[in-house]
């Protein structure tokens, strides 16, 4: 039932990303993007500021044991996949409020970019 939930959710992220004007992501431009955006608080190995990445993509949010969440990202009810990936980087406090995270990603196909470079980086575990 989980994977069908998740596969659910992986095609209405989809359709969002597209409806809202974004082409499919490109992970080698999504790399770049989180390089430039993401790297001053988050890595895939290490948590900073914020939490490490290494998996990140079909984790349930506020799921690492190791990282210090807000109670709001501890309480979410939700895996890491494209949709809520989209609605987070697009508005973190709209999507989860009371979280952490600074600012978002205005851009769609930034968002697209960057969860492109998310789910193949996870995908290598």
């Amino acid at each position: 039932m989980r994977h069908h939930r998740i596969g659910l959710w992986a095609v209405i992220g989809t359709f969002c990303l597209r409806a809202a004007g974004a082409e499919p992501g490109d992970a080698a431009r999504g790399k770049e993007l989180y390089q430039s955006l993401c790297s001053s608080c988050h890595s895939f190995p290490y948590n900073g500021t914020g939490p490490a990445h290494e998996g990140v993509f079909g984790r349930n949010a506020g799921g690492r044991n190791d990282f210090q969440y807000s109670d709001a990202l501890k309480a979410a009810n939700f895996n890491w996949n494209e949709a809520t990936l989209d609605s987070w980087l697009a508005d973190p406090e709209k999507t989860v409020p009371g979280q952490k995270m600074g600012g978002g990603v205005p851009e769609a196909q930034d968002r697209a970019d960057l969860i492109a470079y998310l789910k193949a980086e996870s995908a290598r575990k």
